[in-house]
């Protein structure tokens, strides 16, 4: 009976898609800002704009005939990473790094000008869109800072933060795994780190199955370990969210090894796994707004 109870009342707190959605993305957002969010380069434009911390865009590509013409003005930069601008949980990024020779490298391997071209053309065609036409943001390479690599050296980690009328409700930070290919987002089996948002420090990691106190790939601790530039990094999430006339979303923040806290991206519909990376739900928390 205890454990039944138990059960109830962990049910009762958590913050399930469909009252997310009625309650708060639609109710707290008007739909006609969703595109400052949805779109990466109109939230890139509102960011650059207020002065707000984030990657340098180098350039943007709207039709396959402007792909050369751009590329002419970037390919100078050392790094490069290309996002599609309405792309959703990391696909068709492409992150290219110069070798000691001059050649592009993707992954570590050598790519082409010729797939580079590509894949432009594929996200411009929709590929990671859902079908839509779309557009090429070519942007800073982010350095991801040396904490990172005390817990997982490959990939760049990514803090989420929920606010709601810009006050920060929630948050996590997001490592990746040898599963996830150094993405990492939770659906492609990153790592989902609770955070304890008074002291800023790091709770237990989640898998998608278990807890951990450590990286399971690595063995290097997690759980306790001190978040560099904490209080910066929610003030940053707060000015963000000032800048933009939505009242209920998530605020995607690296941490970059010369700039330190960096915006990457807002949501209007941040998922929901972040209850689970913190074992605490979020109607326990927003009920009381």
């Amino acid at each position: 009976m205890f454990s039944f109870l138990k059960r109830q009342k962990i049910e009762a707190e958590v913050l399930g898609i469909n009252k997310r959605n009625i309650d708060f993305v639609y109710a707290k957002n008007p739909r006609k800002y969703f595109p400052l969010a949805d779109d990466k380069v109109l939230c890139k434009e509102v960011l650059h704009q207020k002065n707000i911390a984030c990657a340098e865009t180098y350039g943007v590509i709207e039709r396959i005939g402007d792909i050369q013409k751009v590329w002419i003005n970037v390919e100078f930069h050392q790094k490069l990473a290309v996002k599609p601008a309405n792309g959703s949980g990391g696909g068709g990024i492409l992150i290219l790094k110069k070798d000691k020779d001059g050649n592009w490298l993707s992954g570590g391997r050598v790519i082409t000008e010729e797939r580079i071209f590509s894949h432009f053309a594929r996200i411009i065609m929709g590929m990671y869109s859902f079908g839509s036409s779309d557009r090429v943001l070519i942007e800073q390479c982010i350095e991801p800072h040396p904490f990172f690599a005390e817990i997982f050296p490959v990939g760049v980690p990514d803090f989420r933060v929920i606010l709601l009328e810009n006050e920060p409700i929630m948050s996590m930070l997001r490592v990746p795994t040898e599963k996830s290919d150094g993405k990492a987002n939770l659906h492609q089996g990153g790592l989902g780190i609770g955070i304890d948002m008074k002291n800023g420090q790091l709770r237990q990691a989640y898998d998608g199955k278990n807890y951990h106190d450590r990286h399971p790939d690595n063995n290097n601790v997690i759980s306790g370990k001190k978040i560099p530039y904490w209080e910066t990094l929610l003030s940053l999430a707060i000015e963000t969210s000032k800048a933009f006339p939505l009242d209920y979303l998530g605020i995607d923040i690296v941490l970059d090894k010369n700039f330190g806290p960096m915006i990457m991206e807002i949501n209007v519909r941040p998922g929901l796994g972040i209850q689970l990376a913190n074992k605490e739900g979020l109607w326990s928390v927003l009920k009381n707004f």
